[in-house]
Protein backbone atom coordinates (compact mmCIF):
# COMPACT_ATOMS: atom_id res chain seq x y z
CA UNK A 1 0.00 0.00 0.00
CA UNK A 2 1.03 3.73 -0.30
CA UNK A 3 3.06 5.18 2.05
CA UNK A 4 1.82 8.95 3.58
CA UNK A 5 3.99 11.22 5.66
CA UNK A 6 2.47 14.64 6.63
CA UNK A 7 4.04 17.75 7.97
CA UNK A 8 3.20 21.32 8.19
CA UNK A 9 1.08 21.02 11.46
CA UNK A 10 1.63 23.70 14.28
CA UNK A 11 0.03 26.53 16.53
CA UNK A 12 -1.85 29.30 15.09
CA UNK A 13 -4.07 31.87 15.84
CA UNK A 14 -7.45 31.88 15.35
CA UNK A 15 -7.60 33.69 11.99
CA UNK A 16 -4.10 32.84 10.67
CA UNK A 17 -3.41 30.16 7.86
CA UNK A 18 -1.17 27.08 7.77
CA UNK A 19 -0.32 24.87 4.86
CA UNK A 20 0.13 20.74 5.60
CA UNK A 21 1.63 18.67 3.03
CA UNK A 22 1.58 14.73 2.13
CA UNK A 23 4.40 13.15 0.49
CA UNK A 24 3.40 9.84 -1.30
CA UNK A 25 5.40 7.13 -1.72
CA UNK A 26 4.28 3.27 -3.42
CA UNK A 27 5.08 3.66 -7.34
CA UNK A 28 1.40 3.82 -8.57
CA UNK A 29 -0.37 3.99 -5.66
CA UNK A 30 1.22 7.88 -5.23
CA UNK A 31 -1.34 8.47 -7.97
CA UNK A 32 -4.08 7.11 -6.42
CA UNK A 33 -6.87 9.81 -5.27
CA UNK A 34 -6.29 11.18 -1.76
CA UNK A 35 -7.79 13.23 0.73
CA UNK A 36 -7.54 15.22 4.34
CA UNK A 37 -9.71 14.08 8.00
CA UNK A 38 -8.85 14.98 10.93
CA UNK A 39 -9.76 13.50 14.75
CA UNK A 40 -9.78 15.23 17.95
CA UNK A 41 -9.80 12.85 21.42
CA UNK A 42 -13.23 11.33 21.89
CA UNK A 43 -14.68 12.32 18.35
CA UNK A 44 -14.93 10.26 15.21
CA UNK A 45 -12.12 11.07 12.16
CA UNK A 46 -14.01 13.69 10.31
CA UNK A 47 -13.66 13.87 6.60
CA UNK A 48 -12.08 17.04 5.37
CA UNK A 49 -11.32 17.48 1.63
CA UNK A 50 -10.26 15.28 -1.49
CA UNK A 51 -9.02 15.28 -4.32
CA UNK A 52 -9.28 12.95 -7.63
CA UNK A 53 -5.98 10.84 -9.29
CA UNK A 54 -5.52 13.93 -11.55
CA UNK A 55 -6.31 16.67 -9.62
CA UNK A 56 -9.04 17.58 -11.48
CA UNK A 57 -11.98 17.18 -8.64
CA UNK A 58 -11.81 18.33 -5.31
CA UNK A 59 -14.40 17.72 -2.48
CA UNK A 60 -14.90 19.83 0.99
CA UNK A 61 -16.76 19.34 4.09
CA UNK A 62 -19.20 21.70 4.59
CA UNK A 63 -17.50 23.26 7.50
CA UNK A 64 -14.28 23.71 5.60
CA UNK A 65 -15.29 24.72 2.18
CA UNK A 66 -14.58 28.37 1.13
CA UNK A 67 -11.73 28.25 3.55
CA UNK A 68 -9.84 25.46 2.67
CA UNK A 69 -7.70 24.44 -0.76
CA UNK A 70 -6.49 20.73 -1.36
CA UNK A 71 -4.20 20.74 -4.19
CA UNK A 72 -2.18 18.14 -5.97
CA UNK A 73 2.13 19.08 -7.08
CA UNK A 74 2.86 18.79 -10.26
CA UNK A 75 4.40 15.21 -10.08
CA UNK A 76 0.95 14.17 -8.47
CA UNK A 77 2.55 12.32 -5.17
CA UNK A 78 2.06 15.63 -3.49
CA UNK A 79 -1.39 16.56 -1.81
CA UNK A 80 -1.39 20.01 -0.27
CA UNK A 81 -3.88 21.26 2.44
CA UNK A 82 -4.10 25.14 2.60
CA UNK A 83 -5.66 26.18 5.53
CA UNK A 84 -6.86 29.80 5.77
CA UNK A 85 -9.53 31.29 8.32
CA UNK A 86 -8.35 28.75 11.27
CA UNK A 87 -10.69 28.92 13.76
CA UNK A 88 -10.57 26.77 17.30
CA UNK A 89 -12.87 24.19 16.06
CA UNK A 90 -10.17 23.10 13.61
CA UNK A 91 -8.09 22.02 16.15
CA UNK A 92 -7.48 18.25 15.53
CA UNK A 93 -4.70 15.72 14.29
CA UNK A 94 -5.21 15.88 10.71
CA UNK A 95 -4.57 12.73 8.65
CA UNK A 96 -3.00 12.66 4.47
CA UNK A 97 -5.31 9.24 3.20
CA UNK A 98 -5.06 7.06 0.19
CA UNK A 99 -8.02 6.09 -1.58
CA UNK A 100 -8.30 2.01 -1.63
CA UNK A 101 -8.58 2.11 -5.46
CA UNK A 102 -7.69 4.11 -8.38
CA UNK A 103 -11.49 5.37 -8.85
CA UNK A 104 -12.38 5.76 -5.17
CA UNK A 105 -12.81 9.20 -3.78
CA UNK A 106 -11.63 8.60 -0.08
CA UNK A 107 -14.34 10.55 1.63
CA UNK A 108 -15.43 8.37 3.92
CA UNK A 109 -13.54 6.23 6.53
CA UNK A 110 -14.50 2.79 4.66
CA UNK A 111 -12.54 4.49 0.96
CA UNK A 112 -9.42 4.93 2.86
CA UNK A 113 -6.66 2.37 2.05
CA UNK A 114 -3.77 4.05 3.91
CA UNK A 115 -3.06 6.79 6.46
CA UNK A 116 -0.09 8.77 7.52
CA UNK A 117 1.10 9.15 10.36
CA UNK A 118 -1.15 12.60 11.55
CA UNK A 119 -0.02 15.87 11.72
CA UNK A 120 -1.43 18.40 14.94
CA UNK A 121 -3.09 21.37 14.08
CA UNK A 122 -3.91 23.54 17.00
CA UNK A 123 -5.91 27.34 16.70
CA UNK A 124 -6.04 29.31 19.28
CA UNK A 125 -8.56 31.83 20.45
Amino acid sequence: QVQLVESGGGLVQAGGSLRLSCAASGGSFSNYPMGWFRQVPGKEREFVAAISGSGGSTYYSDSVKGRFTISRGNAKNTVYLQMNSLNPEDTAVYYCAAARAALVIPRALSMVGSWGQGTQVTVSS
